[in-house]
């Protein structure tokens, strides 16, 4: 039988999202996870942390004396002697009370809040740099979407927690213990019987915490999604425009939105039975208070002062029952997010540094590959005991089929990657001895995809090298001749240019990361299909540039287009991982084996156009 349409959609809509990695974490809700989280508050332990508390014990304090000096104290005591100067003490006190507790909460909402917001921020911080340091395997198995919705959604869904959650947590438990021993000690029977009803409560929502903790997870992963292809589609537009496909696109997107409406709709569905349940605890406990406390009254065990106390202290004690369970399900909110940041943070980088790493300084650019061996997954090896020796100063091009681990070589260099087997080398030092960052600085990479930042030109070159001067700056882009194209923009160097550089075409972007790579100084240069989205006047152009470039610097160039590496000293041809053949540009068009090949059916292309 044919599938519907719908079934169709569905079909592809999973079979899209097939890749994500963002699954449900089945783990135990444990405190201590929480402790973790709340670890975050140390840096905060001396300040706003202990003002906040005091703040809102002073809150509590007042609000539970008022009851009793309302019932036992005005009731039974001014009112029942006709003291009317007790009385009047006793408004004077209460006011002087609700004052102190108004100045109370404005000090704990202005701190907590102060608190919440500096621990958000720590969060995010720590988990965005954590993120930078991670290896390049990490970012190839996820989305960008479904790393910013852990940078920022799950971080916000903390919000909440930090800047009310803890401390009106505090709030609740003090209030509620203060309430009972009151009550206790006021009328232990009529306390008694109002309780019973909390075990029933108690039994409810430990039923409820699992099934409402996985709904949230589930929110969480749908909200990924949701990010993960607007990231997509927004990145993709041109193509989608390019092939009509809007209408299939938004109904694509319908899906997924679906999905996130009914993920959200299902836990705040379960997290809402919480509230009736309290509620109607509230009824059953007023319905115990006024029939058993009217006939303790008509027997003569309580005073009606009591009584009163009572109601105030009742009407006080389902609140933070209430707020409880709302905090509960915040606090499951929190988990689930908490449980995706930490999953972030326990990641560990593939390429490690070691302790001892050492820095490494003034670099000569002497490259050796020894028997290389690697793999980006066990079903696939990119290298097979690749072994190379670039001599400092020396211009070496690699070339062939896509596929055949050019760019992988780029890689191990930069050590993006650790080899599977085998070792690489600069300068005689191991790459998995030296410190990553005093390597990395010594080292440029040229890509084909230009990534350009939003902000100016000037900064965009500069990110080369930020304390660069402006006139390093300038002099970097002359030298690559993007000065040329740069002094015809509206503001010059100061042009605005958008994300992804958008109003510069593919070779000015082109030119705009030589020169970047320029003002880096580097002793390695590597440029990986660096040539490919320029036009034949530009590369004569970059060629002249490339002469002053390369000069004294070790190179390695990757490209298809075989015209711009016939100046390289060695020219190594591989196919599947291994290194077929290499020499001079004459000594292998002289050998005819593959390079004579590659370079013949390029150049019969050519006459074909």
């Amino acid at each position: 039988m044919a599938k519907s349409t719908e079934q169709v959609k569905k079909s592809r809509h999973l079979k899209r999202f097939h890749y994500t990695v963002d699954q449900a974490i089945e783990k135990q809700f444990n405190w201590k996870q929480m402790l973790r989280l709340l670890e975050y508050l140390k840096p905060y332990s001396k300040t706003y942390l202990p003002g906040a508390i005091i703040a809102m014990l002073v809150s509590t304090l007042v609000r539970l004396a008022v009851p009793i000096l309302i019932g036992k104290v005005a009731i039974d005591v001014a009112i029942g002697n006709q003291d009317y100067g007790l009385l009047t003490y006793l408004v004077v006190i209460i006011g002087v009370l609700y004052l102190l507790n108004y100045v109370g909460n404005i000090y704990r909402i202005k701190w907590v809040n102060i608190l919440g917001q500096n621990v958000i921020y720590d969060l995010r911080q720590h988990l965005f740099s954590h993120v930078q340091r991670l290896s390049h395997r990490f970012f190839d198995s996820r989305s960008a979407g479904s790393i910013l919705v852990r940078i920022m959604n799950d971080i916000n869904s903390l919000q909440e927690l930090f800047t009310n959650g803890i401390i009106n947590l505090l709030m609740d438990v003090v209030t509620l213990v203060g309430i009972v021993v009151i009550l206790f000690v006021l009328s232990p029977e009529l306390a008694l019987a109002i309780m019973i009803i909390l075990p029933i409560m108690f039994y409810i929502s430990t039923k409820l915490r699992r099934n409402i903790r996985r709904s949230w997870q589930d929110v969480r992963i749908q909200q990924s999604r949701l990010n993960s292809h607007l990231n997509e589609s927004i990145q993709g537009i041109r193509i989608t425009q390019s092939f009509s496909q809007e209408k299939e696109n938004a109904e694509f997107f319908n899906g997924i939105n679906f999905d996130n409406f009914e993920s959200w709709r299902t836990a705040t569905k379960k997290s809402a039975l919480f509230r009736p349940f309290v509620e109607m605890s509230n009824a059953i406990g007023t319905i115990i208070l006024i029939t058993f406390g009217a006939y303790l009254i008509i027997n003569g065990v309580i005073d009606i002062g009591i009584f009163v106390s009572f109601a105030f202290l009742i009407g006080m004690f389902w609140e933070p029952i209430s707020r409880l369970g709302q905090m509960y399900n915040q606090l499951l909110m929190a988990m689930a997010a908490s449980e995706r940041i930490f999953e972030f943070l326990d990641e560990q980088p593939n390429v490690d540094e070691k302790d001892n790493a050492y820095e490494f300084t003034d670099m000569k650019g002497h490259i050796e590959f020894d028997k290389v061996q690697f793999s980006y997954d066990a079903d696939r090896v990119a290298l097979h005991e690749i072994s190379l020796d670039i001599k400092e100063g020396q211009t070496i091009a690699l070339v062939g089929h896509t596929g055949s681990g050019k760019s992988t070589i780029a890689n191990l260099i930069s050590r993006f990657y650790d080899p599977t087997n085998g070792t690489v080398k600069i300068d005689g030092h191991n790459l998995r001895d030296v410190r990553l960052n005093t390597l990395r600085q010594q080292i440029s990479v040229v890509l084909q995809d230009t990534f350009i930042f939003s902000g100016t030109i000037m900064e965009n070159i500069r990110f080369g090298q930020p304390t660069a001067t402006d006139e390093e700056v300038m002099e970097a882009a002359k030298v690559v001749g993007a000065d040329e194209f740069i002094k015809r923009l509206a503001d010059g160097y100061e042009t605005e240019v958008e994300e992804r550089g958008n109003i510069l075409s593919a070779g000015e972007r082109q030119l705009l990361s030589f020169a970047r790579a320029l003002l880096a100084n580097p002793r390695i240069l590597i440029l990986d299909e660096a040539t490919a989205s320029i036009d034949t006047e530009t590369e004569v152009q970059i060629q002249a540039a490339l002469k002053k470039l390369l000069k004294g610097r070790t190179a390695i160039i990757i490209a298809h287009r075989l015209s711009t590496i016939r100046g390289s000293d060695t020219i190594y041809v591989l196919e599947h991982g291994k290194i077929l053949e290499y020499g001079s540009h004459q000594w292998l068009m002289e050998s005819k084996g593959e390079y004579f090949d590659l370079v013949k059916s390029q150049f019969q292309m050519l006459d074909v156009i």
